[in-house]
Parts: structure tokens; sequence; C-alpha cells
């Protein structure tokens, strides 16, 4: 069992941290691509689009895209683009809210562990995920620029923006497994988990995902992200961290 506790108030004393939270409690993005249409003066333009997006378990961003979208053939003609993960909902003044942009290539992707994880994140995808036209791209980052609040501006290297495989790969096989179990076996613990720890409604909430570093709740269109107080990188150290959240939830 391997559990890493998480320096001093965890995410907020690691900039790398709190870019790979913010970035996994968000379900869209804004996608920056290079115009590359038959316009000839707009070639090279930034276009800004809205898309759905899934994360790997080291928080690689993941996009289900289709060729008849203008942002697809985009990143086919230059893979460069940029993502805004915006955090800033609930605050009265936006500008005092979080939010990252991440720079990087898109890279399409055929690996079916990853695309299942983006449709349990967003279910709605199933419908069209087989059709030919769409595909799984993921980003690999070269840069971060996140933005904390007023005045609080950090510029992040990649390698803080991911986590290394040996903190995810065990993890990665015993996911399906865990996700299944707490949903069949523990679907009260995981209701707790969304009402008690996280403030939301009551409602059919299910376990849609976990890495190293949380868990993804889902409610019909609602979702929501649990972080954990320590990382985990197996089947045993998750369920240490979950047993311990459903003790903290019991007793809120």
């Amino acid at each position: 069992m391997v559990i890493d506790q998480l320096d001093g108030d965890g995410a907020a004393d690691d900039p790398g941290a709190t870019a790979r939270g913010l970035m996994r409690g968000c379900g869209q993005a804004t996608l920056a691509t290079h115009h590359a249409g038959q316009d000839a003066s707009m070639v090279g333009w930034p276009v800004p689009t809205l898309v759905l997006v899934g994360f790997d378990l080291d928080a690689t961003p993941l996009l289900l895209i289709s060729r008849l979208a203008e942002h697809t053939r985009n990143l086919e003609g230059d893979p460069r683009c940029g993502l805004l993960f915006d955090g800033t909902g609930g605050h009265a003044d936006t500008l005092t809210g979080p939010r990252l942009s991440v720079l990087g290539r898109a890279v399409r992707d055929g690996d079916e562990r990853r695309l299942a994880r983006f449709i349990a994140r967003h279910p709605s995808a199933s419908a069209y995920a087989g059709f030919a036209d769409f595909a799984l791209w993921r980003v690999e980052a070269r840069r971060g620029h996140m933005v904390a609040g007023f005045g609080r501006i950090r510029a992040i290297p990649p390698e803080p923006l991911r986590l290394a495989p040996a903190d995810w790969t065990e993890l990665a096989e015993a996911e399906g497994e865990i996700v299944a179990h707490m949903n069949a076996d523990h679907a009260d613990a995981v209701q707790l988990y969304a009402t008690a720890l996280l403030g939301r409604p009551t409602g059919d909430w299910r376990m849609t995902g976990i890495d190293p570093e949380g868990c993804d709740l889902r409610d019909g269109t609602h979702s929501a992200r649990l972080s954990f107080g320590r990382r985990v990188r197996d089947a045993e150290s998750a369920r240490g961290e979950l047993v311990r959240l459903v003790k903290k939830a019991r007793s809120a």
C-alpha cells in the first residue's frame, strides 16, 4: 500500500496540484485552435470553441471530438492548442476566482481505457462515441498559466501538470473494479460524499471515476469532484481513503 500525505494544506501549497485540481473539477473547457479553413486571410487566427473535457488518471486532458467540427480540422492541420479551465463560478467578482490556461499539443488517441473514462464522465457521449467521424484526442501540456485570484499569477512548467506513471499505473488497473464496487455495494457512502462533504442535494449519485487525487461523482446531468486528503496509488490505499472520507461524512 502506498499513500503520500499532501504537503501542508495540500493543493494550496503546490501550484501543480492546484492546477490539476482545477482542471479535474471542470466538465468543459474553452479550446483554442489555429484556423485552417479555406479562407486564406484567416489562416492561423485563433478560434475559441467550447468542448466537453475528461481526464486520464495523470490529469492529461481528453477530448472526444468530430472531424465535422472546425476545431478538429484545425488540430489536424496544426496540433498546437490552448485550453482554458474556468473555476470562477460562485465568485461574486469573477476576477477573484481561479482559472488556468494550458498550452499543449493535441494527439489523436485510440486508447480504449481513456475513452471509457471520458464516457463515464460524460454518459451522453456514449450516443456518438462509435460514430466514424468521432475520435478521442489527448492534450499533452507544454505550459500552464494559473491565475488563482487577483494578483496571484503563476507560470507552471509541463511536469507538474500531470502525475508520473508511478503515481497512477497500479490504480488504473483497479479503477473499474473500485468504481463498480462502490456503486453496487456502497451506494450510501457515495451519497454521503456528495451531500455531507460537498453540500450537493440528495440524488442518485454514482462514482464515475477515481484517480490518485480524488474521485468523480455524477447525478444525472450534475457532476461533482471529491478531492482526497492523501494521494493514493493502488486499490488498498484507495480503499483506506474512501473509508476515511465516509467516516468524516458520517460525523458531519
